[in-house]
């Protein structure tokens, strides 16, 4: 592999295409951490604008580490994947705790804040401190197994190792953090999953300024990488809510109740629930509902919203009675809000 052409052409690359990013023109390593955590498994033109607010109301860690863990999950509401979150405030905590502020300085102790692995951390370390260690998300997988041609599925333990070595021969250890971010845009902007452009219907890999490395356009098999595992089938599970409503002195108030235990959305509010096996619980006569479907990681949500309005609101064990208008005031789930939204209830 010709490392100088490489770089070269990724650099070049890089300066004519890269987007502007609100967190791309700061070393601030507090800054650079909350986008990483904001921006898994979230798009950047989603997480940009929840960006911008963490970064409002908590602009240092020991600011974030005071905050209550709801006011958290209130800004992160809509986002999903709660456990980031989570992981985010306990870091924070664990920061000031050990005295880390503002922000730890070496890949090992920001490898042990929870919810960083490698790939953030090296992240991390290359953008706010040029530490020479790779970022591997998903876009340089696919670059990385196209440059190669390797075949193996990445996200197996032997995979990563594999690509952790490939990685490794190309990273540009003068340049660590340009290299990273370089590669990174690279992937999702130019080596796409689609070979296509969609917009002229050109072929990305001709227009490939570093096409003439890559094994995978020489032997034609770019569009059958990179490999996953096999996926699991998905869990299904079905979830009938109940949104009881009751008028009081010129107010709707309504019931919710906090998940506990070690499952989705923990420590977020909901309305009470009944989970049913096979199929979604029949619909009362006269009822008005909205069915939901909702796909996590391992598991396909089958969800009911129905609306009952009532005189007085039923005593259910382990649930607040608030009013309608203060819901915003709780961590809700993506799934809920947009239930709310569509009966017209927030």
């Amino acid at each position: 592999m010709n490392l100088t052409y490489l770089y070269e052409q990724l650099y070049r690359w890089w300066e004519q295409n890269k987007r502007v990013l609100p967190w791309r023109d700061t070393t601030d390593a507090y800054a650079i951490w909350l986008s990483e955590i904001i921006l898994q498994q979230t798009r950047v033109q989603q997480g940009t604008d929840y960006y911008l607010r963490f970064v409002r109301r908590w602009p240092t860690v020991d600011e974030l580490a005071a905050a209550d863990e709801q006011e958290v999950l209130r800004e992160w509401q809509g986002l999903g994947y709660y456990s980031r979150a989570r992981n985010l405030y306990r870091s924070a905590q664990m920061i000031v705790e050990r005295g880390w502020q503002p922000f730890p300085r070496t890949f090992d102790q920001i490898r042990q804040l929870p919810g960083i692995g490698d790939y953030t951390a090296g992240a991390i370390a290359s953008f706010a401190y040029d530490m020479p260690y790779p970022a591997m998300d998903g876009n340089v997988y696919r670059v990385v197994a196209r440059l190669f041609d390797a075949d193996e599925p990445f996200d197996t333990s032997h995979g990563k190792r594999r690509f952790h070595e490939l990685i490794m021969q190309l990273l540009d250890r003068q340049h660590p953090g340009l290299f990273n971010a370089a590669i990174m845009e690279f992937g999702a902007l130019q080596c796409t999953p689609t070979l296509t452009d969609t917009e002229t219907g050109e072929s990305r890999c001709d227009s490939c300024p570093i096409g003439e490395l890559c094994a995978a356009r020489r032997h034609g098999t770019a569009a059958l990488l990179p490999v996953r595992k096999p996926r699991p089938q998905l869990r299904k599970r079905y979830l009938n809510y109940t949104i009881y409503l009751a008028e009081q002195d010129g107010r709707t108030y309504t019931l919710i109740h906090q998940r506990t235990g070690r499952d989705i959305w923990q420590h977020l509010w909901e309305f009470p629930l009944a989970e049913s096996e096979g199929a979604l619980l029949p619909l009362p006569e006269g009822s008005t509902a909205v069915d939901l479907k909702h796909t996590l990681s391992h598991q396909q949500l089958y969800a009911r919203f129905r609306k009952q309005t009532v005189r007085e609101l039923p005593d259910i064990p382990d649930t607040r009675r608030v009013a309608l208008d203060e819901l915003d005031e709780y961590g809700l789930s993506r799934l809920t809000l947009i239930a709310l939204e569509k009966l017209k209830l927030f």
